[in-house]
């Protein structure tokens, strides 16, 4: 699992969003209650704020120490532990859910499904939910990916259902479903530009092609009056150990 959010740590906290509760919800209308929880790539806590709500003990595994020290601070009840799936070992007391907030793609592809269904309890079930970040706007969706592209033409999406087939390709699961949901939130200009400073993309640019970038979307939400509305489309993918 990589580690490339860790030296914007605190902004990375401060301006990606949270998660609907129609999230848990769908969790509880899926598999009920769980009886302890793990969370995979758990970052600086996004996904935790809707875990720690079912009341019940929570392992949150995050390799990077500086995003772990994060949610550490926030999270006093859960028990952190730094370290990625892969080198990580489940204890004798195997939890009802295993979750992943925006990370499953971290986790290694071969090997994911199969460790995520042994660390379960059997009758436990997997959550794997996540944003995928578009625009209501077809004329910022256009200029905005123009700016982008213009810095790197490889810049590509995942296929906006990748996490569900890539668990049903898996073979591993019973009952997999996905549910869906829309915001349209407006940032301002600097809201923004904060927020694309960390995606994964941006971090792993040289500070030339950051600072490109940057200049870029600035001039381009001053052309649209200062603010983007975003199109934020939150999959819940779920699936059960039989």
């Amino acid at each position: 699992m990589a580690q490339v959010f860790g030296e914007v740590a605190a902004l990375y906290d401060d301006v990606r969003p949270g998660y609907p509760d129609e999230v848990r919800r769908g969790i509880l209308d899926y598999s009920g209650r769980p009886d302890g929880i793990v969370e995979l790539g758990a970052g600086t806590g996004k996904g935790t704020e809707l875990l720690v709500g079912f009341g019940t003990w929570l392992t949150a595994l995050e390799p990077d120490p500086r995003m772990a020290a994060v949610l550490r601070t926030k999270f006093a009840q859960v028990d952190v532990v730094e370290a990625t799936f892969e080198q990580w070992s489940p204890p004798e007391r195997r939890p009802g859910l295993v979750a992943c907030a925006l990370a499953w793609h971290w986790m290694d592809a071969a090997t994911r499904n199969r460790r995520a269904f042994d660390t379960l309890a059997p009758g436990g079930a997997l959550a794997v939910f996540g944003h995928k970040y578009a625009y209501a706007d077809p004329v910022q969706d256009r200029v905005i990916g123009d700016v982008l592209r213009s810095v790197d033409p490889t810049v590509a999406d995942r296929a906006d259902h990748w996490v569900r087939d890539v668990v049903v390709a898996s073979g591993a699961w019973s009952d997999v479903v996905e549910r869906r949901f829309t915001s349209y939130p407006v940032l301002a200009k600097r809201r923004y530009l904060q927020l694309m400073q960390t995606f994964a993309p941006f971090r792993r640019h040289t500070a030339d092609e950051q600072r490109r970038t940057l200049e870029g979307l600035d001039a381009a939400i001053d052309g649209f009056g200062g603010t983007v509305r975003l199109e934020l489309r939150t999959s819940l993918v779920l699936a059960r150990r039989a």
